[in-house]
Order: structure tokens, then sequence, then C-alpha cells
């Protein structure tokens, strides 16, 4: 399920903080505001006894979008009309995740702007939550005001759909399935809403076909592992398509024989 938290603060100085492309010290990185909201932040963290975020640039640039939205509004909002919400932007972006939640503000300084998120209730949970792995800053400046947005997220990976195939067939040898099957017959079954492909037989004798969507790729779901528990298959066609659902997940079929 996607946490969506929308806060804003107002803090009443000469300055508007955006906090924008501030992120992890592997990624390129914004300007020294962006990258200060970025170091206090973690340092919020680890004092908590939390691992510090990383930079995604896919949640930067999302921010970024959002920020220079912002900057020309005369209130601050996590929506504007016409505006596509903070999930949909995240995922044009190129973002992955599981869950994501944003803090917006506007102040004169990037620990002026920490500062009073981490007395706001919401704030504080959104920069704490320990199940966000990433961070993307955005910061602009106009006449003389600071406008920030910080776009946190439970990222998972961006994977190829042969990627996605190849640990979907990994976990189908731990279930002692043989994920060998021509991937096509898979890639159609996934295409599918339901059915079996056409081409299905030309691997066998089809006794099932699974389809789900999972955000994890380090487990089969639940449902899936239960019914390759009673060992009634041997082989299987993997094929991974695109999601069409809410979230960013990974959307698989396997057709069992």
């Amino acid at each position: 399920m996607m946490r969506r938290k929308y806060n804003a603060i107002n803090i009443l100085l000469a300055g508007i903080c955006l906090f924008g492309t501030c992120a992890a010290a592997s990624a390129q990185q914004g300007d020294e505001k962006e990258q200060r909201i970025f170091e206090l932040t973690n340092q919020d963290r680890t004092a908590q006894g939390l691992q510090p975020l990383r930079w995604d640039k896919s949640l930067a640039a999302a921010a970024a979008v959002h920020v220079d939205k912002m900057k020309d509004e005369k209130t601050l909002s996590h929506q504007y009309p016409g505006e596509q919400d903070l999930q949909a932007r995240a995922a044009q972006a190129g973002a992955h995740f599981q869950a994501i939640a944003e803090n917006i503000a506007m102040g004169p300084s990037p620990e002026a702007i920490e500062k009073q998120w981490m007395n706001s209730v919401p704030h504080r949970q959104n920069i704490l939550d320990p199940q966000m792995n990433a961070i993307g800053i955005a910061v602009i400046e106009k006449n003389g005001y600071l406008y920030a947005v910080e776009d946190f997220a439970n990222a998972s990976e961006s994977l190829t759909k042969e990627q996605v195939e190849q640990k979907v067939g990994d976990l189908l040898r731990q279930q002692k399935v043989d994920p060998s099957a021509p991937r096509n017959i898979g890639e159609e079954a996934c295409a599918m809403q339901d059915g079996t492909p056409q081409d299905a037989s030309q691997a066998g004798q089809v006794k099932a076909v699974m389809r789900f969507q999972t955000p994890d790729l380090n487990k089969l779901p639940d449902q899936v592992g239960q019914q390759l528990s009673g060992g009634q298959f041997t082989k299987a066609a993997v094929g991974a398509c695109e999601s069409h659902g809410t979230f960013t997940t990974y959307r698989v079929a396997v057709v069992l024989y």
C-alpha cells in the first residue's frame, strides 16, 4: 500500500527553500542548499539510529517539477490544478517505489526549514520513516525566498524485463520448478488478462497460468508459493510485462506445466 503524506510549512522569513537535488554522495547532487538539506535530513535519521537515505535522481527530478510550479503559486500545495499527484510525478520521472511521501516548505535557510519539519509531527514522521530508503530534493530561490520539496520513497530496483524474468526464474528453481520453457509464452500470457497463450502447448500440457504483481522480487507472493508447494508443477515459462497498476510494481505471468 502506498503511503502519501502531503505536508506543507510556511516559515515567515525572507526566504523560501525548495529541496531539489540534494542526494547521496554516489549520485549527481544539486546546489549547496539542496546538499545541506540532504545532509541535515540524514543527520536527523542517523541520530535516531536509522539508515541514511540515498540520493535518487528520479525522485529529484519529480521534486524539481513540483518546486518549479510551486514557486509561481500563491500557496503551498502538494498538487495544483492540472498537475499530476506525487505518485504519478515520481513514476513519470522514472522512480520505482513501494511507498512514497513528500515534504514541502518555504523558509530562509535549509537549517530553518529542517528544524521546522522536525518540529512538525507529520513532517518528522516522513523524515524518520524507517521504511524509506531514498530521497530527492529540489530547491528554487525566487525574489529572495527559498521554495523546497523533498520526496521520500521506499525505492524498488529498476530492472529490465529480462532481469525480472531471471529473478522470478531463480525463485521458481528454489521451488524445484524448471523455468526453461520459452520466454515468449510467458510474455504472451503476461500481456493477456486471462486465458492461455496459443503457443503454450509447444512446451507440454499446461496445468495452470498464474499472473501476479509484486513490488518485491526477493520472494514469490504467498499465494503463488502455496500453489507451487504441492509439487504438481515441474516446468514453467516466465514472462514479465509493463505494470498497469496504481503502484510501481513488477507484473509477471508464469505458465506452469
